[in-house]
């Protein structure tokens, strides 16, 4: 089993999902590490959302803000996380992580209650060539 060592210290990651066509959709997000498990935080409504509920498969690459890979791609599994208690632990992690940037970047619109969901990325194999 793989580690994530290679995004600690980094603020984005490239996250690839895939269409029931089997196309990939490469999409850069912030996320958080807490041991051997990385957490994104997303709309709910999000294509990513859709595709990871279609196809759990994903790859990811730590990466600049436009999606650039700064590293190894990997192979995972993703889960939308249905836990409170660990959905309250991702926003401690985000907190601290991003800070202001945060707040502004995920503050709800006025009169418009905004949905966000929780995914769980675990590794599941080795480094895949891109």
């Amino acid at each position: 089993m793989q580690n994530f060592e290679q995004f600690s210290r980094k603020k984005y990651l490239n996250l690839e999902t895939f269409r029931k066509s089997g196309v990939g959709v490469k999409t850069p997000v912030w996320f958080v590490q807490e041991g051997g498990t990385l957490y994104v935080k997303t709309l709910a409504n999000s294509g990513k959302v859709k595709r990871i509920r279609n196809n759990q498969q994903v790859n990811i690459v730590p990466s600049k803000a436009d999606g650039k890979p700064t590293g190894s791609w990997l192979s995972g599994i993703s889960s939308i996380v249905n836990d409170e208690t660990l959905e309250q632990r991702v926003e401690q992690l985000y907190d601290k992580k991003y800070g202001l940037l945060k707040k502004l970047f995920f503050r709800s619109r006025p009169n418009k209650e905004v949905d966000y969901c929780v995914l769980e990325l675990k590794p599941v194999v080795d480094e895949i060539r891109k």
